[in-house]
């Protein structure tokens, strides 16, 4: 049998399988709202087969989008908005799905990827805001300094985290992903390169970990039992005297101990002197040495695209599930292709069975269904 296509349990989710559609932004919202093309974009992956669809890192306050396109869920409209576009695709597909509740930090107010690289929005832009962080140093040189949070200022986003929690929850919602990685402001919070506060949030590994577990306590308060909490990291900044993956497997005990329902283990994005050795699964070391040290599922990510990679990195124990994002995009029927390639099977909806001559047979296929 298919360890890819095998149940998964995540907390109190059961997963059909264990092929995760990881966040991928899309700089498409109006004011932090979804609108007509998250619900195309969100419908096309959950008629993929996965078992789990997370959202894109979705800001928990206007000022935590990474760009001013960016999604959020922090006020009524943004809620309203996103209530709007999951029912449409909840009326097709069964999916569990859940949301990556974000604040960019030093990294926000930015152009859209694909305008002017993502720069950072020039001053006086109408469009951009003064960013935040853990202390008042850029990401890149040239860029304005960032406002360093005070001690109100933190309690402030830890009752945002809690509050786009408990909005996630209204929703619906299986699931909620807490994005400390990626350079975004949890993760500044937990580098040494980019926090150098001396109060109780800088300093030592103990106080730079101090606010993730600070917002990961709010957000299960307020989440209901019946919802997953989670979380992603980056296990090591690529960078000397960064953060790293001993640091990282310390705040995975924290995590875990506090009941963390998985960990989801990237790499990266703090910093632009990071230097990556890119290849197949190259941050796969780090989830497998995290898993070695933690209880909870771990899932793991980054250029693991062919369907006997990611069932080998099952089978060999090195992480509990497999997250895609741009192999997602790329090929939004993978986990159908999975299944012919492993002789499993993976769910589509009735309206779609005929396409099963076509590099599939029908047993690898089953009907989800739809409200529709």
């Amino acid at each position: 049998m298919s360890r890819l296509f095998s149940p998964l349990e995540i907390g109190p989710l059961r997963l059909a399988n264990r092929i995760v559609v990881a966040p991928m932004c899309q700089y498409s919202s109006v004011d932090g709202a979804a609108c007509d093309w998250h619900v195309q974009h969100w419908t096309n992956l959950a008629l993929s087969g996965a078992g789990l669809l997370i959202v894109e890192a979705t800001a928990v306050e206007p000022r935590g989008r990474i760009s001013w396109a960016d999604l959020g869920l922090y006020d009524d409209a943004t809620e309203a908005a996103f209530a709007e576009a999951l029912a449409s695709v909840r009326r097709w597909s069964p999916v569990k799905m859940g949301v990556q509740l974000a604040h960019a930090g030093r990294k926000a107010s930015t152009q859209k990827p694909w305008e002017n690289g993502g720069a950072h929005l020039p001053a006086g832009d109408p469009r951009g805001w003064t960013t935040l962080a853990p202390s008042p140093l850029p990401y890149a040189e040239g860029e304005p300094l960032p406002e360093a949070l005070d001690e109100a200022g933190i309690a402030a986003l830890i009752r945002d985290f809690a509050d786009s929690a408990r909005r996630a929850a209204r929703l619906g919602l299986d699931l909620v992903e807490l994005h400390a990685a990626h350079g975004y402001l949890l993760h500044q919070f937990l580098s040494p390169l980019s926090n150098r506060r001396s109060d109780r949030y800088g300093g030592s590994l103990e106080n730079r970990m101090r606010l993730v577990l600070e917002v990961f306590d709010a957000v299960k308060a307020a989440l209901p039992a019946s919802m997953a909490l989670g979380i992603r990291i980056s296990a090591t900044d690529w960078v000397a005297g960064g953060w790293d993956l001993e640091q990282s497997i310390a705040l995975a005990k924290a995590l875990d101990a506090r009941g963390c329902h998985y960990i989801h283990v990237s790499s990266g994005g703090l910093s632009p002197a990071q230097r990556i050795a890119v290849g197949p699964g190259y941050q796969l070391p780090f989830a497998e040495a995290i898993k070695r040290e933690v209880a909870m599922p771990v899932i793991a990510v980054g250029m693991i695209t062919d369907p006997q990679q990611a069932e080998d990195v099952l089978a060999e124990g090195k992480a509990d599930a497999v997250a895609l994002a741009r192999a997602m995009l790329y090929d939004p029927r993978w986990p159908w292709h999975a299944a012919a390639a492993l002789g499993a099977q993976a769910g589509a909806p009735p309206q779609y069975l005929r396409s099963a001559p076509h590099g599939l047979s029908a047993s690898m296929v089953a009907a989800t269904g739809s409200a529709g």
